[in-house]
């Protein structure tokens, strides 16, 4: 199995920055895309921001030129760093990643456990 330990979330003004991190472990043959989804109170969750294996990233329209993901493959680790962010960025980010656990299996979705970011007014 893949384990994902997000870390970096918090409390922060309006207008400040975050920089969440997640690391994947355990039994990984491959990853593919890394990502960072997010759900705030009472909504349904959302894709913030995607890297695939090659680079290639995509984000929410909402996040595009605040924020920005990248990973170190080396390490198996995402990071998304957030600027400028808005209490309406607000919510519970997920990370998650899309592997394979052996080389004869399929890629499956795995999910990290979620970490909270509040921006204030």
């Amino acid at each position: 199995q893949v384990q994902l330990v997000e870390s970096g979330g918090g409390l922060v003004q309006a207008g400040g920055s975050l920089r969440l991190s997640c690391a994947a472990s355990g039994t990984i043959f491959s990853i593919n895309a890394m990502g960072w989804y997010r759900q705030a109170p009472g909504k349904q969750r959302e894709l913030v921001a995607v890297i695939t294996r090659g680079g290639s990233t995509n984000y929410a329209d909402s996040v595009k030129g605040r924020f920005t993901i990248s990973r170190d493959s080396a390490k198996n680790t995402v990071y998304l760093q957030m600027n400028s962010l808005k209490p309406e960025d607000t919510a519970v980010y997920y990370c998650k990643t899309v592997a394979k656990t052996d080389w004869r299996t399929a890629e499956y979705d795995y999910w990290g456990q979620g970490t909270q970011v509040t921006v204030s007014s």
